[in-house]
């Protein structure tokens, strides 16, 4: 078995095709916090998320952290696919937001696969679209949703044993707004009773108020 078993629409690539893609791969352990891409790097390298999560976000202007998506354990970036299909360079940011293993495909295999193999290319298109039809969503939340709305969602996803391990600042990045706004919405919820604010933590009192807000019609 290899890394290839791990991605159920590439099991149906020809064997030659499947062992040389496994022999001219390589899989790389990235520690927690590692940038994988920057602005202005040319994208060589296809990666596939073994285990962990790639976080992707833009840097605006003003030097502002907008987030884009995140790539999990089983996904390819949509980002490094568009990069590498145009041959452009990023114009975003991805990091390790956990430990993270991965396989590399370096960028002459990825060409050549998407050119000859129809199983690869219905792969990397496949993931593609998925990642475009996800990032429509996202920005339908942000022009069409209200943050308070989006916040109580955001927490419940968020809780374990309900508790939130996170900053207002991170909170404000995760949902594309300023951290002002994060911070006056969350002493609402504190003063309706549904949360207790703590330094770098949020704890959750009344759950159901924020899940009556998260399911509320806007």
């Amino acid at each position: 078995m290899t890394w290839i078993d791990r991605f159920t629409d590439l099991k149906d690539l020809p064997t030659d095709v499947s062992s040389e893609l496994a022999a001219r791969s390589r899989i790389v352990s990235l520690p927690t916090g590692t940038r994988v891409f920057e602005p202005g790097q040319h994208a060589d390298n296809m990666l596939l998320v073994l285990s962990g999560t790639v976080r992707v976000q833009q840097l605006s202007d003003t030097g502002r952290e907008v987030f884009l998506y995140r790539v999990q354990a089983g996904e390819s970036c949509v980002l490094t696919t568009a990069c590498m299909l145009a041959d452009e360079d990023y114009s975003a940011e991805g990091i390790a937001e956990t430990d993270v293993d991965a396989v590399v495909i370096p960028g002459a295999v990825f060409n050549d696969l998407v050119g000859r193999s129809p199983v690869f290319r219905n792969f990397i298109f496949r993931a593609y679209s998925h990642r475009i039809a996800g990032l429509f969503g996202l920005i339908d939340d942000i022009v069409f949703q209200r943050m308070d709305v989006r916040l109580a969602a955001r927490l419940l996803e968020l809780e374990t044993g309900g508790t939130i391990a996170a900053t207002h600042q991170a909170l404000s990045v995760e949902l594309g707004t300023a951290r002002e706004v994060i911070s006056r919405i969350l002493g609402e919820f504190q003063r309706r009773g549904w949360v207790e604010l703590a330094r770098g933590e949020i704890r959750i009192i009344a759950r159901k108020g924020l899940e009556t807000l998260a399911q509320s019609v806007t």
